[in-house]
């Protein structure tokens, strides 16, 4: 059987025999819990509690703070310590709500949920947002913005990003084998919204078990199938993954609703369910803790706010003290400069390595031998824009198509001159895309 894929794309060594085959461990925090106010794309949500507060586990203590935004709830009982400025995993100092863990982890008491065919349309979507789901492959949006496309009835696939193609991570991996059913059934909430859709499992073809697993649970969802993908990188990006299963190419001027897809990632579908079915909202995520300096890798069921410190911790702590500490994958996500920060709704994984690889390779001239050309999923020429984006030629990078740029990192990953291709390309497409907005 042919498998699916995009033109383009590298094949790293993906790191992922560390913690793959280790079960998902519940981790319960002992320290004060910190929830940023913005942990999403949008406006940041806004404090409903205030010092000497006492909250109960699955209370909301935060609300949405516009229409792109979404409400937050504590993962633990104890007293509001305060409302102040923290560091996040990014580095950037937010606002966030300080919660004391009592250690009772008292419950509030949920209100009682209807069948999935009793709900309206509407109600689903209410409960989603109100639940305070997002995008937690790493991008945030708002779930319940995304699935109010202004034509549902055009919506012809909702994708399952099951694609887990960052290096070291494999949190979704440990989703998709142990809690096939809970995927399934978000699935199964997001289909009763489009009646005209598909529902696709993306796998890319290295997790051939967790395939087997989906198979046989959708073996009488009609509605439901599993498209094998072709294992590489960054086959779990949003254009290239429409791509290699619709065949439809979308561009950064437009939204994957426009060619009538939906995509959600694994963590996110399952919070869905646990929203829509068991009406509970988020407060946990897995998130996996890897690289050569962590000693015991594995992977983890975390509440928000727990601190990174005690994540590590679980992990058996680090066997050398690490010279990079990353949120995220490898290639997208970002440096820590601290471990003192929380986990969030888009928390995958913390890595820690030995050794910092890139910053001990030295930059030279490029030599035009066109391979960042030849990677880039979005067919464009990185070498170039990289050029432009130097010399703050903003005019020339946006004519050559900078903004099409997915920020993958493929062209860094493959240049023999060690040009840091995909941070000069990425300063400027921000710049160019603020500047835009003001237009």
């Amino acid at each position: 059987m042919a498998l699916f894929t995009f033109k383009g794309g590298i094949h790293p060594d993906d790191g992922k025999s560390l913690a793959k085959d280790q079960p998902i461990r519940k981790i319960l925090p002992t320290g004060t819990l910190i929830y940023p106010l913005s942990q999403h794309i949008g406006a940041p949500a806004v404090a409903l509690v205030k010092k000497g507060d006492h909250v109960l586990k699955g209370q909301k203590i935060a609300d949405a703070g516009g229409f792109v935004s979404a409400p937050i709830y504590a993962s633990v009982s104890g007293q509001v310590k305060s409302v102040e400025k923290h560091l996040n995993p990014t580095g950037s100092s937010v606002d966030c709500i300080l919660v004391e863990n009592d250690g009772d982890y008292k419950e509030v008491e949920y209100p009682p949920v209807k069948p999935l065919d009793k709900m309206s349309r509407d109600e689903i979507i209410g409960q989603i947002g109100e639940a305070g789901i997002v995008g937690m492959g790493g991008a945030g949006f708002p779930t319940r913005v995304k699935l109010s496309p202004k034509e549902p009835e055009k919506i012809d696939y909702i994708i399952a990003n099951c694609a887990e193609c960052e290096p070291y991570i494999t949190a979704d991996y440990r989703r998709m084998l142990e809690h096939t059913g809970e995927l399934v059934s978000g699935m199964r909430v997001v289909l009763s919204l489009f009646e005209h859709a598909k529902g696709v499992f993306a796998v890319e073809d290295n997790k051939k078990d967790c395939i087997a697993k989906l198979r046989e649970a959708i073996k009488d969802e009609p509605r439901m199938e599993v498209c094998e993908l072709v294992t590489k990188y960054p086959q779990g990006a949003e254009r290239q993954l429409i791509y290699a299963v619709t065949k439809q190419a979308i561009n950064s001027t437009m939204l994957p609703a426009d060619a009538g897809c939906i995509v959600d990632n694994v963590e996110t579908l399952i919070a869905i369910h646990h929203a829509v079915i068991e009406g509970r909202p988020l407060t946990e995520r897995i998130v996996t803790v890897s690289g050569d300096a962590v000693k015991a890798p594995g992977n983890f069921r975390v509440l928000l706010g727990t601190n990174h410190e005690e994540l590590v911790a679980a992990a058996g702590g680090f066997v050398t003290e690490p010279e990079k500490i990353i949120s995220g994958g490898p290639m997208m996500g970002f440096a820590m400069i601290t471990t003192d920060t929380p986990v969030t709704k888009t928390s995958s994984a913390l890595l820690a390595f030995a050794k910092d690889v890139v910053a001990q390779s030295a930059e030279s001239a490029c030599i035009n031998c066109g391979r960042c050309v030849e990677v880039c999923p979005s067919r464009i020429i990185p070498s170039r824009l990289a050029d432009y984006a130097k010399r703050q030629d903003e005019a020339a990078f946006v004519a050559q198509n900078g903004l099409e740029c997915v920020e993958c990192g493929s062209c860094s990953y493959v240049c023999p001159a060690k040009r840091q291709l995909k941070q000069a390309i990425g300063s400027m497409r921000k710049t160019a895309l603020a500047n835009k907005k003001k237009k």
